[in-house]
């Protein structure tokens, strides 16, 4: 074998320390990125959070702003995009090397010196309150939870009013705290009192006992069916408690007998079958399949915090003007847009004083620039891409979903200069607040369905008219998927019969046997 040496040129690609972390911080959720944040102020002595009023612009600002009323950074459609891509921006920043232990290194450019990208970004970011009903009228939809009781707390409070010992009293309390959100009790009473006592099986027999009185004691409380173990016993619950407010209704024990048959029987509605099994009359079955639908199926439904449910959008849009010439500004979200900076006192420090451990630090005061810089470029992102959204389904701002288009990844992709990757990562978890609701950006995406025209129809606003027929039915005769693609076939979209299956599952429409009224 003969040794020799050779030269050669190739090129690859490497993701730099920063660019790695742009590509993680523009996946994360709102509360991710909270998350992540609050991390990162833990761990590095050289971010803070801006809690003031005190302002000072950073780095590269919105690409192409207009103010709008409140004199925040907007878009107004149609949206002129830049060229640059947040990817491009990433790359053209000095890159962060490897050490030779294999480890990332933020020493950047070496300075410590407090450059402008050091000040305070997120722009005007007071807690403005977004959920209006006017001018004068402001409504938080997190007051509104907070003010709302829970569930368990509205059992412990009638539980007061029973006259217990204490041994009974810590049961029902051990139980309602057991209770799941829709108010139903998932463990056995065997494993409440098997994990309370492990090893002794006469202390596990008494707590039994225990519990079974207070199960009686809580499944009487209000509301009707809390404390069941399954559907079942939870429609029973509420039967017997409306029986006992009227002892002469005639239909109530009908139901109790259908409630106690097969609960599949009473899902698909199979008359014929409970009137067998139950040994009334027809009509008599119907009318108690009825009340039984009436009930309440989750008992603590009404009382499950909805703060949990609420979705702060990452973009806002807003009308300007109205009719064809009608102009939508797209802002960014000011309540979620962090307001970071790097410490400048302790930047001036690390300046001042070059003694050991300087390396590390200045490290430490590099990476908090990356991800100043990130954070911001992370929401640039955000904002040119959901400006070209707005942009590309203009007639939904203005007539709703049925108006919806079909549209790609790649066309934003393309129009943006930016990969099908990254907006796809964009467009996951971030939510756009516009004059019909809050949407996820993904809400907007939707695939093409041929027409006679020869043209292309959205199957969001496919969607939406299936919706639209369902609602507008005869219940007592409901519309087959086959006659649903007729329909379809009628307003010139092709759709087939399995297709109209899916999106009517999607959208959790029941089949037509289902929907039919008794």
């Amino acid at each position: 074998m003969k040794q020799g040496l050779s030269l050669r040129v190739s090129q690859h690609l490497a993701l730099t320390p920063q660019l790695q972390q742009s590509i993680r911080l523009l996946q994360l959720s709102t509360l991710e990125l909270g998350q992540e944040i609050q991390q990162m102020l833990d761990d590095n002595p050289f971010l803070e959070m801006q809690v003031d009023d005190v302002h000072e612009e950073i780095g590269t600002a919105p690409p192409e702003p207009r103010l709008g009323e409140e004199g925040e950074g907007s878009y107004e459609a149609p949206v002129s995009v830049p060229d640059s891509s947040a990817a491009a921006a990433a790359e053209a920043e000095p890159a962060a090397e490897y050490s030779e232990e294999g480890e990332t290194s933020w020493e950047g450019d070496g300075t410590t010196e407090t450059v402008p990208d050091d000040g305070e970004w997120g722009g005007e970011a007071p807690a403005a309150r977004r959920n209006t009903l006017g001018e004068d009228d402001e409504v938080d939809a997190t007051d509104l939870a907070r003010g709302n009781e829970s569930l368990q707390s509205w059992l412990h409070r009638q539980a007061l009013a029973l006259r217990l010992s204490e041994e009974d009293r810590a049961a029902l309390r051990y139980l309602v705290e057991s209770l799941n959100d829709d108010g139903y009790l998932e463990d056995t009473l065997e494993s409440l009192a098997a994990g309370l006592a492990p090893d002794d099986l006469e202390q596990q027999e008494e707590l039994v006992h225990r519990f079974t009185v207070a199960l009686r004691l809580l499944q009487s409380l209000d509301p009707p069916g809390v404390g069941a173990r399954n559907l079942t016993e939870c429609l029973m619950l509420q039967l017997r408690s409306m029986q006992q407010d009227d002892p002469g209704d005639e239909v109530c024990p009908i139901a109790i007998r259908v409630c106690q048959q097969p609960i599949d029987l009473l899902a698909k509605r199979d008359v014929k079958r409970l009137v067998q099994l139950c040994g009334d009359g027809e009509q008599q079955v119907k009318n108690a399949i009825a009340m039984i639908t009436r009930l309440e199926p989750k008992p603590g439904r009404r009382f499950v915090d909805v703060e949990r449910n609420i979705v702060i959008p990452d973009v806002i849009v807003t009308q300007v003007g109205r009719g064809p010439r009608a102009n939508f500004r797209v802002q960014l979200n000011p309540d979620v847009m962090p307001r970071l900076r790097v410490h400048d006192v302790y930047a001036g420090a690390l300046k001042a004083h070059r003694g050991e451990g300087h390396q590390a630090l200045q490290q430490r005061l590099q990476e908090a620039r990356w991800f100043i810089k990130n954070i911001q470029q992370r929401f640039d992102t955000i904002l040119r891409v959901s400006g070209a959204i707005v942009e590309r389904q203009r007639n939904f701002f203005i007539h709703g979903e049925l108006a919806m288009r079909p549209l790609v990844l790649r066309e934003i992709a393309d129009e943006l200069g930016l990969h099908e990757s990254t907006i796809s990562r964009v467009t996951t978890a971030k939510y756009m607040s516009t004059p019909f609701g809050t949407f996820e950006l993904k809400y907007f995406f939707g695939s093409a369905l041929g027409t006679e025209t020869g043209g292309n129809a959205s199957s969001t606003a496919v969607r939406a008219l299936i919706k639209q027929f369902v609602a507008a039915e005869d219940t007592k005769k409901p519309l087959s998927d086959s006659q649903i693609s007729e329909m379809l076939k009628e307003q010139g979209i092709e759709c087939a019969r399995r297709t109209v299956a899916k999106y009517r599952e999607a959208l959790r429409i029941a089949p037509a046997n289902l929907r039919k009224a008794l």
